[in-house]
């Protein structure tokens, strides 16, 4: 999406990260710093250049292009959302979650493939080392198993054989 954005527009890509431009005005009292105009209010609307209309359009034209790339469902949770930025964020909150879902998604999938151990065919040495590191990623979440456990999981993995 940043390549895109950035192709339609070089300042496309930072309107979505930092939000919509601020129109300002050079501040008349205060000289000039580092050779720039220091500038401290907006500029008002009737005062815009045809530049300064384009950049304060540039979050409404990543606001398009983000609706056109979503499906109904998910449009319509981020058809609130005012500014490209929020739009992005919430997208991310949508898709990846925060760290607290993250974690419980990761140790969902820990536990899954721990309950779902069973001896393929593979030597025993290989389901050791197979075992270990499932228990040791559930122990790097915080979900200890006792040994009573594990051991009983091993033997209950095993095929009949």
């Amino acid at each position: 999406m940043q390549a895109h954005l950035a192709a339609q527009d070089d300042d496309m890509w930072y309107v979505i990260i930092d939000g919509p431009m601020k129109i300002m005005k050079a501040n008349t009292v205060v000289a000039l710093t580092d050779g720039a105009p220091h500038r401290i209010d907006q500029k008002p609307r009737d005062q815009w250049t045809s530049e300064d209309k384009r950049k304060a359009n540039l979050n409404n034209v990543a606001k398009d292009i983000q609706y056109k790339t979503l499906d109904k469902n998910t449009f319509s949770n981020i058809k609130m959302c005012k500014t490209a930025k929020k739009i992005l964020e919430k997208l991310i909150q949508l898709c990846e979650g925060n760290e607290q879902t993250k974690k419980k998604n990761k140790l969902s999938v820990v536990v899954k493939k721990f309950d779902n151990i069973k001896m393929t065919r593979e030597s025993m040495n290989d389901l050791d080392e197979r075992v270990s590191s499932i228990v040791n990623e559930l122990n790097a979440l915080r979900k200890m198993h006792s040994n009573k456990e594990i051991v009983l999981k091993v033997m209950c993995s095993l095929p009949k054989e």
